[in-house]
């Protein structure tokens, strides 16, 4: 995985069947990237589940969600719309995974991402990562202590 502390690289995927989302244009507010095996996959669908029902407490920090997974645009569409997802969900399709790979998170052997998460401040800095073991659900702790964590430090600069 890429280390906390550097600036975290900029990419354009597909957000719908027509429209492209930009890491960059989300500079001002914390983002949090989740990088996931597949949409239908059952632990994908529970941890997925979980971030969209506490959506809110990301809210307070200034803070948008976002999905990245091999699958395709269309296959996003259908996951999204039943799962009632209120994040997108990037496909990093073609080439195969290569924003999975610029993140050091793309698994050669499986052909998808490995379940892993960052977590980027207003400037885009990365300022927690953390890599699941397979199979593990890494629920909403260690996001949450890490947004707190940036709120604590950008309150004590200011």
């Amino acid at each position: 995985m890429l280390t906390t502390g550097i600036k975290a690289p900029d990419f354009t995927l597909y957000a719908t069947p027509d429209q492209q989302l930009t890491l960059s244009t989300l500079t001002g507010q914390k983002v949090i990237l989740v990088f996931y095996p597949a949409d239908w996959s059952p632990v994908c669908k529970d941890q997925l589940s979980l971030y969209n029902e506490i959506s809110s407490f990301f809210h307070r920090h200034n803070a948008t969600v976002i999905g990245i997974s091999v699958d395709g645009k269309w296959c996003h569409l259908s996951f999204s719309g039943d799962r009632k997802l209120h994040f997108p969900l990037l496909a990093d399709f073609e080439p195969k995974g290569a924003v999975s790979r610029l993140y050091e998170v793309y698994d050669e052997q499986e052909g998808q991402s490995k379940r892993a998460l960052y977590v980027l401040d207003e400037a885009g800095v990365i300022r927690w990562s953390y890599l699941s073991p397979v199979g593990i659900n890494p629920g909403a702790d260690g996001i949450l202590n890490a947004l707190e964590e940036i709120d604590k430090n950008n309150n004590a600069v200011s």
